[in-house]
């Protein structure tokens, strides 16, 4: 038998065994540790178990970027995407550099096994099986070697998908922060632009305000002025006996003027009067805003109005506009703003017989009205004293002092602090004068608030009443509504 003993060991291995590290570049100074685990398994030792996977450094870098997007401004998320790129860059490179050291791995296992293959031909015995197993471990570690190869490309591939991600991200952030100041620029120089124009305007109004005080202080001067000319020259007593003859012939001249309507009017009848002799009826009353027209019997043949039909019209100047006016069915209509410049039908019909009565002309607006309204448009919220008679076509019975609120958007009745009704301007809402009821009825209105809620309102006097209604039609107005009576916007032709 042969003895082999350490020096033959030594010399085959010198002359047998070829140097394989002469053409192997490795990635690093020694080989990696390796221990056999269960099942015969070749496991590699780590020497740090904190150390975390390649992979699980992208994912958690990923993770703290998306969740700190949130709360990062523009500028510091482009920096991040930067990093991130960088870093994903670094993570490419380790990959390659790791895939060379795993081709390196293959050349040494490839010439491992060579050389035991070689060594394996020229020993017997134990030392025979030990070649073996060391060949058999050497297999074992190149196919774990090709599965962490395999490991390795999945790994490089998402790499690459998170590199390309993060070059898109960053060149996205980058144009987000071009665009954010490009706007912000623009943001300043309108605020700028703003700033100067505000400027120049104030010094424009300083500059118009000094202006207009220096002039309305020398025409203040010179009113003073005139004022003691005026009181130099004249006794107090000539000029307080001036001031009663301007008051005397102001007064004198509405008269007039009143006399003067009412002999037209006058006139306008009497000739009607001459060309109709055999009517039965007439209308009495004055024809202006605030007044009331009552139809009177001219003939002792004339039958009683309680026994015939009446209904009230609105007919146009021109006579082309016939408008019924729901609810005039009395022998009393008290006027109202809608009437204002419109002529006055009423038609009674009694035994198969229509009688046609009208007005001798428009209706005359009320003195003075229109400026009260206007000043009244002025106030955001007008409040007028009413006394409720009657709600929901029901009498009322409590006589106590309300509160009529006629306000630039809603109208609201109020008793101290309780409110009873409060609505918007709406469709459904209605406003007129009362329509019949004697004397009382110029002083009252109709206000239905919404459906199923109506009440009939005294006022103090014609002019509040007449005020009340104009004022609440024209803030209606400015909100698109129509406020009128019931059926007043149906027109019937002539």
């Amino acid at each position: 038998m042969t003895r082999v003993t350490r020096d033959f060991a030594d010399t085959m291995q010198k002359e047998a065994v070829p140097a394989v590290s002469a053409d192997v570049i490795f990635a690093s100074s020694r080989f990696p540790n390796y221990k056999i685990g269960a099942n015969n398994q070749i496991m590699e030792a780590k020497d740090d178990p904190k150390v975390l996977s390649m992979k699980e450094v992208v994912a958690r870098e990923t993770a703290q970027l998306l969740e700190q997007q949130k709360r990062l401004s523009v500028r510091d998320l482009a920096s991040k995407f930067e990093k991130g790129l960088a870093a994903a860059a670094k993570l490419s490179e380790e990959a390659r550099l790791r895939e060379a050291a795993s081709l390196e791995k293959h050349v040494l296992l490839k010439k491992l096994r060579d050389a035991l293959e070689s060594l394996k031909g020229r020993v017997a015995g134990r030392n025979k099986d030990d070649i073996e197993e060391a060949i058999a471990m050497v297999e074992a570690l190149a196919v774990q070697l090709t599965q962490r190869e395999g490991e390795l490309m999945q790994e490089k591939s998402e790499v690459k998908k998170l590199a390309n991600f993060l070059k898109q991200a960053s060149e996205d952030a980058r144009k987000l922060v071009d665009e954010e100041r490009a706007f912000a620029r623009a943001e300043i120089e309108s605020a700028r632009a703003a700033v100067q124009r505000v400027e120049e305007a104030l010094q424009e109004h300083e500059r118009m305000s000094r202006a207009s005080g220096k002039q309305d202080l020398e025409e203040l001067m010179k009113e003073v002025q005139e004022a003691r000319r005026i009181k130099m020259l004249h006794q107090p007593s000539k000029v307080m006996d001036m001031e009663h003859e301007l008051r005397a012939l102001r007064t004198q001249l509405m008269e007039k003027a009143k006399q003067s309507i009412r002999l037209k009017r006058e006139l306008a009848m009497s000739k009607r009067g001459m060309d109709n002799s055999s009517q039965l009826y007439e209308l009495d009353g004055h024809e202006a805003l605030g007044s009331y027209l009552q139809i009177q019997p001219s003939s002792d043949n004339a039958p009683d109005l309680s026994k015939c039909l009446i209904q009230w019209y609105r007919v146009s100047s021109e006579g082309d506009k016939k408008e019924l006016i729901s609810g005039a069915t009395r022998p009393v209509y008290a006027l109202e703003p809608f009437d204002v410049g419109r002529i006055l039908q009423v038609d009674i019909t009694t035994e198969g017989q229509m009688i046609t009565l009208t007005t001798t002309g428009p209706i005359d607006p009320a003195a003075g009205l229109g400026s009260y309204v206007e000043a009244l448009v002025r106030k955001h919220d007008v409040e007028f004293n009413v006394v409720i008679t009657q709600m929901n076509d029901a009498n009322y019975s409590s006589e106590s002092i309300h509160v009529f609120h006629v306000g630039k958007m809603r109208i609201k009745l109020c008793k101290a602090k309780t409110t009873i009704a409060k609505e918007y301007y709406s469709a459904s809402m209605q406003l007129c004068g009362v329509r019949g009821g004697g004397n009382a009825a110029p002083q009252a209105l109709y206000w239905q608030a919404k459906k199923g809620l109506s009440f009939v309102l005294a006022f103090e006097s014609q002019r509040e009443r007449n005020a009340a209604i104009m004022l609440a039609r024209r803030f209606a107005f400015d909100c698109n509504i129509i406020l009128a009576g019931p059926d007043d916007r149906a027109s019937l032709g002539t």
